[in-house]
């Protein structure tokens, strides 16, 4: 069986399935978000069932079994998404949950019953479609089925390689914890976020309120999808279907529903209202690069502790790897 048919069509019909089920429950609560539950959990939902699930399934084994069978670098890869789309959903859900309404990107586009109907094709089903795309970093090698075309990584330098992937991980996943943190211990202030992680490219989001993720995270989410591809050329394990997966990802956040969307509903809103943080935000925007730092901040102290918290963590897990203590 080839790629599409054991990884590609039934990663399309899971995502299909759970964005319809989405669909279906955000427009009984008449609030749109319910897609942004539904993207970590998708992925990480494709990862399990890819990696273990598909197993249990078709092999009659245990869930442990399963979870046994897989080999080292499957069960980094498994962890790896798990714990991105779990700490993720929890976010997401939770922001939701103290709102108590839609958000407010979405309030304009749920408005009547053909708003509501454009929306499932329109945002929900590609979402399947890029949610599938993206998922090929990971569901590719956990899957197991596909041996030949592998790229590898030099095996002298297979160990360092393996490191940076992980340090890569770590300096993304931790972006992602400090911005949400210091969102929250800073919301009452009025005021757009500049300082801590958020000096390192702009953040153009109100931080009097819990909303849409924004841009530090979505560095820190590419980083992230980044480090997959480089963890599995380093193990000899990497397809070149994997890279569509991380590439995906980045034009989705950059160019279609993360970056771009969070900023055009800020300032539409701003100028809208006349609230004195349009002036700010422009005045950010001229300062700060939207999704990559620029090189001047190579000596930001926050882009220095990000690389050494990377560093440590690699370190660590090299001698947990190396020293066999798991």
């Amino acid at each position: 069986m080839s790629v599409v048919g054991s990884i590609i069509l039934p990663s399309l019909g899971l995502h299909t399935s759970l964005s319809t089920l989405a669909y279906a429950t955000s427009r009984a609560a008449g609030r749109l978000e319910g897609k942004d539950w539904l993207w970590p959990s998708g992925l990480v939902a494709s990862a399990w069932y890819h990696g273990v699930l598909q197993h249990v399934l078709q092999q009659n084994v245990s869930l442990s079994s399963a979870l046994g069978n897989l080999n080292n670098t499957q069960k980094l890869v498994l962890g790896a998404v798990t714990l991105w789309g779990g700490r993720l959903f929890y976010r997401i859900a939770k922001r939701s949950i103290q709102r108590r309404s839609d958000d407010p990107r979405y309030t304009d586009a749920t408005k009547t019953s053909s708003a509501w109907n454009k929306a499932f094709y329109a945002k929900f089903l590609p979402e399947a479609v890029f949610q599938t795309i993206i998922g090929l970093s990971y569901t590719i090698p956990l899957n197991g089925f596909v041996t030949s075309g592998i790229i590898s990584a030099p095996q002298r330098y297979a160990g360092l390689w393996h490191s940076v992937a992980v340090a890569l991980y770590a300096v993304g996943l931790g972006m992602e914890v400090i911005a949400d943190w210091q969102l929250e211990v800073g919301k009452d202030s009025g005021q757009l976020q500049r300082s801590g992680v958020w000096s390192i490219v702009r953040h153009p989001k109100p931080i009097n309120r819990i909303g849409p993720t924004a841009t530090v995270s979505y560095l820190g989410d590419a980083l992230v999808h980044f480090s997959i591809p480089i963890l599995l050329y380093a193990d000899s394990r990497l397809h070149p279907l994997c890279l569509f997966g991380p590439l995906a990802n980045y034009a989705f956040l950059r160019f279609v529903g993360g970056d771009k969307e969070n900023e055009a509903s800020q300032e539409a809103r701003y100028a809208q209202s006349k609230s004195p943080k349009y002036a700010q935000l422009k005045q950010w925007q001229s300062e700060k690069n939207s999704f990559w730092p620029s090189l001047k901040e190579v000596g930001n102290v926050w882009s220095v502790g990000l690389v050494l918290a990377g560093t440590a963590v690699a370190l660590g897990e090299r001698y947990i790897r190396t020293s066999r203590v798991l």
